[in-house]
Order: C-alpha cells, then sequence, then structure tokens
C-alpha cells in the first residue's frame, strides 16, 4: 500500500519504520530533515511537502506532538487528498480537536480514525504497541492491517475520539500508579526493607501492577525498566505531563470528579520544575526519594 507518514520523531519513525518492513510504499515527512533522512536509510520514501506525502497515498498517519499541529496539518491531507484515503491520526491529543477534525474528515467524504498508542518508543521499535482505536467500523476494517504491522494489540473503542478517551483515561492510570510505587519503594527505604524483596511480594500479591511489574522505578528487580539504564526514556515526564492535562482537561469539561489525576499532574509538573524533564516519568522514585533526603533529620 502507498502510505504517507507525517511526523518521524521518537515514535514516528519506528512505527513508519515497522510499515516498511511489513512491505509497503512509505512516504515519510517531517519538519526534521534528519529524520527523514532516517526514515529513508530504512527502506522510506522522502516528501519535501505535505501534500508530496500524500499525492497517491492510499492511507496518510499523522503521528504529531499536539492538537495545534493536528489541526494544522490535517485540514492540508483533506485539500490534498486525490479519491479517499484512509486518515489515522495516531498524535494524542483533546478529544474536543479530535471530534472536529472528524466532522472535517467526513464533510469531505473521507474516512479517519484516532488510534493513539500505548508502548513508547520501546513499544514503537519492537512493533508491540497498544492501539486504542476511534471511528466507524468501515474504517477500522480499512486500517486495522496497517495498524497490526505497528502493534500488537488494536483494539476498536467506539466512534470518533474514543481511541483519544481511551488514551487519557489509560494513562492517568499508569501516571497515578508510578507515583504510588515509587513512594512505596521510597517508605522501604526508609524502613530498610531490601528493595528486590518488595518487589517479590508486591509482584505477586495484591500491590501488583504494570507500574512495578514491567516498569519499576528502582534499579535492580526489572533489568529493562528505566532506572536501570539512567531513566533515559522510554516515556518522557513532559509526555506524562501533556498526557495527566489532557485528562484534567477532559474531566473539567465532563464533570468528572479525578483528584488523584489532579494530584498526579501537580506532582509531574514539580518534576519538570525540578529538572527532569529529560528523563524517563518512571524518575519520580529519584525525585521522591530527593524529598526524603531533603527531609531527612
Amino acid at each position: 500500500m502507498r502510505i504517507a507518514f507525517i511526523g518521524l520523531g521518537n515514535m514516528g519513525q519506528p512505527m513508519a519504520a515497522n510499515l516498511v518492513r511489513a512491505g509497503h510504499d512509505v512516504a515519510g515527512c517531517d519538519i526534521a530533515a534528519a529524520n527523514v533522512e532516517k526514515h529513508v536509510a530504512q527502506g522510506g520514501r522522502a516528501a519535501a511537502t505535505i501534500e508530496a506525502a500524500v499525492d497517491g497515498a492510499e492511507a496518510v498517519i499523522t503521528m504529531l506532538p499536539a492538537g495545534r499541529h493536528v489541526a494544522e496539518v490535517v485540514p492540508r491531507v483533506l485539500r490534498a487528498a486525490v479519491g479517499s484515503p484512509l486518515l489515522i491520526d495516531s498524535s494524542t491529543i483533546d478529544v474536543a480537536t479530535t471530534r472536529e477534525m472528524a466532522r472535517q474528515a467526513q464533510a469531505r467524504g473521507i474516512e479517519i480514525l484516532d488510534a493513539p498508542v500505548s508502548g513508547g518508543v520501546r513499544g514503537a521499535i519492537a512493533g508491540t504497541l497498544t492501539f486504542m482505536v476511534g471511528g466507524g467500523e468501515a474504517a477500522f476494517a480499512r486500517g486495522r492491517t496497517l495498524l497490526q504491522a505497528m502493534g500488537k494489540t488494536v483494539v476498536h473503542t467506539g466512534g470518533p475520539g474514543a481511541g483519544q478517551a481511551a488514551k487519557i483515561c489509560n494513562n492517568m492510570i499508569l501516571g497515578i500508579s508510578m507515583i504510588a510505587v515509587s513512594e512505596a519503594f521510597v517508605l522501604a527505604d526508609r524502613l530498610g526493607l531490601d528493595r528486590q524483596k518488595l518487589f517479590e511480594v508486591a509482584s505477586t500479591s495484591s500491590g501488583q501492577c504494570w507500574a512495578l511489574t514491567s516498569y519499576c522505578p528502582v534499579p535492580g528487580p526489572v533489568p529493562s525498566s528505566p532506572a536501570n539504564s539512567g531513566y533515559l526514556p522510554g516515556f518522557a515526564v513532559p509526555l506524562m505531563l501533556k498526557d495527566l492535562a489532557l485528562a484534567q482537561e477532559a474531566a473539567e469539561a465532563g464533570g468528572a470528579a479525578t483528584p488523584l489525576g489532579a494530584h498526579a499532574a501537580r506532582i509531574y509538573a514539580a518534576l519538570m520544575e525540578a529538572g527532569y524533564g529529560d528523563r524517563d516519568f518512571s524518575v519520580t522514585y529519584e525525585y521522591l526519594a530527593e524529598l526524603m533526603r531533603a527531609d531527612a533529620p
């Protein structure tokens, strides 16, 4: 299939590479020339503009930083599209912008899916991402094979905007649970409890969660976690803060009570202010441990 891929950053580039490996003809476009060069080195084609990428494409995939970028790019795609290519936006953005883009696409007679992802850069490289997909049944049927080339789990969550809703709810759980796991290890340190022993207990009992068993925030128990590589992201603190801010925006608009989500957002904002913005969000443990050391008598 001829595919246009717009946004070849830390997530988009490996996703596009997996499409190339699956045998697709992928024209890549990005504001950073180095990202396009890397895409070409991995077998893709370079497109100088969005319009050039979209020319002749049967599917257009976007992976962009924020809602304002999607609101700028999607109308350009719609104007440039010939025929009815499938649009898939894998950016994580607000539900309102997603639904407005769906309205514009529908008016043009083009199907669009919102398909944000979970799994981070490692999942993008390995092709094991989880896609949460909003949109019509027919559009989902068209896009499923492409999504499966980039991910391990593809879930149709409902109509337009449902993918984004699932993403922000999921990441609110993740952000809160990482803080809880980090606090438990900080407390264990203070009580003289061996970290590995806490892991062995909690990972096989009621404290078990993904933030502990797959992404443990202290060095040692999970060798593949960022804690064992200096908290290199992974999923950086600003991205978690962005998702929690989107969750709070949606909660306020919908009148949902999310006090822990709001508190988690404040903690990740504090991490940013403390200079942890270039680290994986599991560096929450280091931040809390520093607070403990500062408060120690």
